[in-house]
């Protein structure tokens, strides 16, 4: 089960959650979806703390955390 899961389809790509995730595991992804932007995506899941800062920082609401 994935820690952080991002709705893709929603994300407008402000990089809040790059910004403040303490361990640097999101990334920009190369893609850009449907909106035409570059969604946010979980780049070294194995890293992830589950703190949930990067879904508090989402304007969007379009990141769902995990507790392990």
């Amino acid at each position: 089960m994935s820690k952080v899961v991002f709705d893709e389809a929603k994300c407008k790509g402000c990089e809040l959650c790059v910004h403040f995730c303490p361990k640097k595991v999101i990334q920009m992804a190369d893609r850009i979806n449907a909106k035409g932007y570059h969604p946010a995506s979980l780049a070294d899941e194995e890293n992830c703390i589950s703190c949930g800062t990067c879904g508090r920082m989402c304007p969007d609401a379009v990141i769902e955390v995990f507790k392990p």
